[in-house]
């Protein structure tokens, strides 16, 4: 019963962040140029964390991105079977989100979906596993402490914000497979065929994260 609602917990609150901070850049027309919206959707994504950190965190841990969720399996932090629990509930969270998001604008071309820059595959790839790095590197430290904890939603938002200030101009800013994969589905031609790129590097950026932080870690992080 314990798993069922962390796996809850991450569908709602995945739900939640598709639907306010891609809902957000839909509503104020977020583009690549830097104006208000631009920021204005940085900022919707790092509340949301902090919304949903202070709500479900103490259920579920709020990773509601698959990333994070791969990080902490590879860090020992979650077992196999909560791994692929977290997941699915991540994945019907976004769709969930995306199609509510759909429904209430009446959008299917524009659903803060990401998008390719410059058209370049790898390019997009290694800029989404550097953003995604740097977010997982923030929470595995703010986590790695329970002093951290009444700070960690604040600093885990924040980051999350920094991220995408520099990120939406280049990809729209994934670092979370299931938030990318809930518009795509409904934008469906090439956000759907390239989606594979938002998904794949934010996971090798959520492993790049685990891998850096037990090297730079030590023996701190079994402390």
């Amino acid at each position: 019963m314990e798993s069922v609602r962390k796996y809850l917990a991450e569908c709602i609150g995945t739900f939640v962040l598709v639907l306010f901070g891609c809902g957000t850049a839909v509503v104020l027309g977020c583009s690549a140029e830097p104006n208000a919206a631009y920021f204005l959707t940085a900022l919707a994504f790092g509340l949301v964390i902090v919304a949903m950190a202070y709500s479900i965190g103490n259920v579920s841990g709020c990773h509601i991105n698959p990333a994070v969720s791969i990080a902490m399996l590879v860090s020992g932090k979650m077992s196999v079977k909560d791994f692929i629990g977290y997941i699915i509930a991540q994945f019907v969270g976004a769709i969930g989100g995306a199609a509510v998001l759909m429904a209430i604008t009446g959008q299917h071309e524009a659903l803060g979906q990401n998008g390719l820059y410059q058209g370049n595959v790898w390019l997009s790839a290694l800029v989404e596993v550097i953003l995604t790095c740097v977010f997982v590197l923030a929470i595995l430290g703010v986590t790695s402490k329970e002093s951290y904890s009444s700070v960690a939603g604040l600093v885990i938002g924040f980051t999350l914000t920094l991220v995408h200030i520099f990120g939406i101009y280049f990809t729209g800013t994934s670092v979370n497979p299931a938030r990318s994969f809930g518009p795509a589905l409904f934008v469906g031609g090439e956000a759907l065929s390239n989606v594979w790129v938002f998904i794949a590097a934010p996971l090798v950026g959520g492993i790049l994260a685990a891998l850096i932080y037990k090297l730079i870690a030590g023996k701190k992080q079994a402390e």
